[in-house]
């Protein structure tokens, strides 16, 4: 498949361009992860008394919901804003959705022990590094893999709305495996499709582009540690 535009870039310089926007993807969704990774912690270890703020989300549910409620919201006004908004104004939203993630995530050091965590964010990177270098260097067209994986997103979120009610620990298992599997194939699809977008349209690349990317990796990324966090972490003793 040919992705050159018809301008004044050649093929030599328009690799290096999607080049250089595939790092500030990368670049951007390391430093979201980071962000995340310091407010969860620093809500984690500030959890010392009956006051605090994880203390207080994990007392008032509605707090958690709210927060997600913020994050949909959030990615929404990206995806659907992002021709629209500055470059700027979209980093800035999504260091702010990372912020809010982190606030949320902060209550798995609740559930799972730091070394269960560690371990799995180690066993994530290493399938989610393998999965991103797959779909940026493969020549298979993922198009139609990424449109049943979607799919099956939306089904899977189904099941586990379903199994808020039903509280089936079988299904729950059913749902985390399914959720690893969808992740790990999105993974290479986003890859694939941000630098596709990259060739189809550099002069969107070096800003707004690589935000989305970001965001588009960060929440696969975000979403298979959480999947495998059911197989590799345990329980807090």
């Amino acid at each position: 498949m040919n992705y050159y535009p018809t301008d004044s870039y050649t093929p030599q310089s328009l690799d290096a361009k999607v080049s250089s926007v595939m790092k500030n993807v990368y670049l951007k969704m390391f430093l979201g992860l980071l962000v995340t990774a310091l407010v969860s912690w620093i809500v984690a270890a500030t959890a010392t008394s009956d006051t605090s703020f994880l203390v207080y989300m994990a007392q008032h549910r509605w707090v958690y919901w709210g927060l997600a409620v913020v994050e949909i919201g959030l990615v929404m006004w990206i995806s659907a804003g992002l021709h629209k908004m500055s470059s700027g104004l979209a980093t800035g939203l999504f260091f702010l959705f990372a912020v809010v993630n982190g606030l949320t995530l902060s209550i798995i050091f609740v559930v799972y022990s730091i070394a269960a965590i560690f371990k799995t964010f180690l066993i994530t990177a290493g399938v989610f590094g393998a999965m991103t270098i797959y779909g940026y260097f493969t020549n298979r067209d993922l198009t139609k893999i990424g449109t049943f994986l979607y799919m099956a997103l939306f089904g899977l979120i189904i099941l586990a709305i379903v199994n808020i009610f039903w509280a089936n620990s079988t299904m729950e298992w059913i749902v985390s495996g399914l959720g690893v599997l969808i992740f790990i194939g999105l993974t290479a699809w986003d890859t694939q499709r941000i630098k596709q977008m990259a060739y189809a349209d550099p002069s969107m690349a070096n800003g707004r582009l690589a935000t989305l990317g970001a965001l588009s990796l960060y929440l696969d990324f975000i979403n298979l540690f959480l999947y495998l966090l059911r197989f590799f972490g345990g329980n807090r003793d």
